[in-house]
């Protein structure tokens, strides 16, 4: 996958004097230095490679961050490739509307194998919109945006913009977008720069997709207290609407299970999640990247 995005990236239509590309490889057994250094002898001065062998996402993306030079930065992840104007198309809206964060939209790309009904679900399928929309942290995502150097957020915890405490759990991006957006940053949308993301077959399952659910019931409780005025007061509230939305999406996916079963399921995530906002207050943080 490291291959075919950084032949896409190198195969951009913007100058090739006009951007950089930095890459970090986060595994400890440097698996990515054979295609690294095949890159860097095609591209020589243009690709820098970095290692890390701590599995936090957050230092990863920080020292991705350090070691860029440009006033403009593009996050792009290893399991997905652009199309040729993808960067062209990003500054084209950064420009337009004068945006100090640009999101642009993640398109699933089914291996062979995906079950039908998992398609048929759009499980994988994110929001999209007009370019120039305005974008708040729910539509919020690391995984395709062009950021401005300037407007970053300062660091948390002295080593980037990205907060470290959520290196292992997720959530980094929604702090940090959060942040933003409460320091005035204007953040906006650009449909044209789409990129692809590959749906492995591991992730096609009803279990995968109930347990994502979870975890996203988890990061949505434990960023939104984190960023509450009054957390107590918002904790409050927000278990009584769990406890509420959970047994209603209950009845629900229980009543259309025999006669609507993709229906049903779309109710059984809804009690997946709203069981992960309850469990935060377990104590026990999600761990995505890295061992536990």
């Amino acid at each position: 996958m490291l291959a075919r995005l950084l032949t896409a990236v190198f195969a951009q239509n913007l100058a090739a004097q006009r951007f950089e590309v930095v890459v970090l490889d986060n595994d400890a057994q440097q698996s990515a230095a054979s295609v690294l250094a095949e890159f860097a002898a095609r591209f020589p001065q243009r690709l820098t490679s970095l290692t890390l062998s701590v599995s936090n996402i957050s230092l990863a993306r920080n020292a991705v961050i350090a070691a860029a030079r440009g006033q403009y930065l593009c996050l792009i992840d290893d399991d997905e490739c652009p199309q040729p104007d993808w960067l062209e198309q990003l500054l084209r809206v950064q420009q337009q509307y004068a945006a100090d964060v640009v999101f642009a939209p993640v398109v699933p790309e089914y291996q062979d194998g995906v079950p039908e009904w998992i398609r048929r679900g759009g499980y994988f399928e994110r929001a999209r919109m007009p370019s120039g929309t305005r974008i708040d942290d729910k539509n919020a995502r690391s995984g395709n945006v062009l950021l401005r150097r300037a407007a970053l957020a300062p660091s948390v915890d002295g080593n980037g913009p990205f907060d470290t405490a959520y290196g292992n759990s997720g959530g980094e991006d929604t702090m940090l977008f959060r942040r933003l957006l409460a320091a005035g940053a204007g953040m906006v949308w650009c449909d044209e720069a789409a990129v692809s993301e590959q749906v492995p077959l591991e992730r096609a399952s009803a279990r995968w997709l109930l347990q994502r659910s979870f975890r996203t019931g988890q990061l949505f409780m434990r960023t939104e207290l984190a960023m509450a005025a009054q957390p107590r007061r918002r904790a409050a509230y927000l278990v009584l609407r769990a406890l509420l939305q959970a047994v209603l999406a209950a009845l629900l996916a229980l009543g259309l299970l025999v006669f609507k079963p993709l229906r049903a399921f779309h109710w059984a995530r809804i009690v997946a999640s709203q069981c992960g906002k309850l469990n935060h207050f377990r104590g026990k943080k999600p761990h995505i990247y890295g061992q536990a």
